[in-house]
């Protein structure tokens, strides 16, 4: 059986195409002309010897063998460029400002900090965990430089789509918790503006079942503790998906939400970039299924 040796450089070409959603955009990012982008993937291709990509309406999507081929060539990336960040760490100084929705801060947080750290040594790391407004003001104020926030539609100018994630409904595990009191659904909901608050509540309004706050906050904390607490039933996705909570299969089906890595520049340092890359990778390792959208030709 021949043994396939892949290039890291065709291999970022792939990857980099999915993630923009664009060949032409990431023949821009890696300085390449869109003939030799066109040239590595027919490569790319006629090597693994099946189609790695499928035309859907007026752009690209990864078919099954290249939804692998993605994963293995984002890990081997990660490794090489975790390599060579290590070796060059040393002129690397200063700090590196990121921010987090509350999803991730158990669960992506101290993956991404021990990897960048051991990458990084003489590097200070400021992280912040908070809601979508607050991350991305802090970023438009340059208080941060990197921010993992959910698509509010904020069109922020400098952002990246990770991926799209499936909404659920979840509830308590206990039996008879957050039932319905008089044919009325009872919510435990984070306060507005909440996109997954937003489209929770119109879900509900279009299969025409009634509804009421039973619970609020501005904590995602506390809204696990009011869902562990039978007080009502959120949306959120498996993202630091509490253990004793049950997923709802009961209710209206309710649409993805897109994931975003944000930048305050559209050329951000060195290190900004090699934290963004760390993300990028703990979110595919977390979430392996992940959805990626169409990408544009």
């Amino acid at each position: 059986m021949t043994r396939l040796h892949f290039d890291l450089d065709v291999l970022r070409t792939f990857v980099t195409g999915v993630e923009l959603g664009s060949f032409a955009s990431a023949s821009q990012q890696l300085h390449l002309s869109t003939s030799a982008v066109s040239a590595q993937l027919k490569r790319l291709q006629e090597q693994v010897g099946e189609p790695l990509l499928r035309r859907t309406g007026r752009g690209l999507v990864p078919t099954a063998r290249g939804e692998t081929l993605l994963s293995y060539a984002r890990r081997l990336l990660e490794l090489n460029d975790e390599a060579a960040a290590a070796l060059q760490g040393w002129a690397l100084h200063g700090e590196v400002r990121v921010g987090l929705a509350e999803d991730f801060s158990g669960s992506l947080l101290p993956t991404v900090l021990a990897r960048f750290a051991r990458a990084h040594p003489q590097l200070r790391i400021e992280a912040r965990v908070g809601r979508n407004a607050t991350l991305l003001d802090a970023l438009s104020h340059d208080a941060l430089d990197l921010a993992l926030v959910w698509d509010d539609a904020s069109r922020w100018p400098h952002a990246q789509v990770l991926g799209r994630l499936p909404q659920i409904w979840i509830g308590s595990a206990a039996a008879g918790a957050d039932a319905t009191h008089g044919g009325t659904l009872p919510l435990a909901v984070l306060e507005a503006p909440c996109l997954m608050r937003q489209q929770a509540c119109a879900a509900l309004d279009h299969a025409g079942l009634a509804w009421r706050e039973a619970f609020t906050s501005s904590s995602l904390a506390a809204i696990w503790a009011a869902v562990t607490a039978g007080l009502g039933v959120t949306v959120r996705t498996t993202a630091g998906l509490p253990a004793g909570l049950a997923i709802r299969h009961d209710l209206p089906a309710l649409p993805p939400i897109a994931l975003l890595l944000c930048r305050n520049q559209a050329q951000p340092a060195p290190a900004v970039q090699q934290l963004a890359t760390i993300i990028e990778s703990a979110m595919q390792t977390l979430f392996p299924s992940m959805a990626v959208g169409p990408v544009l030709v």
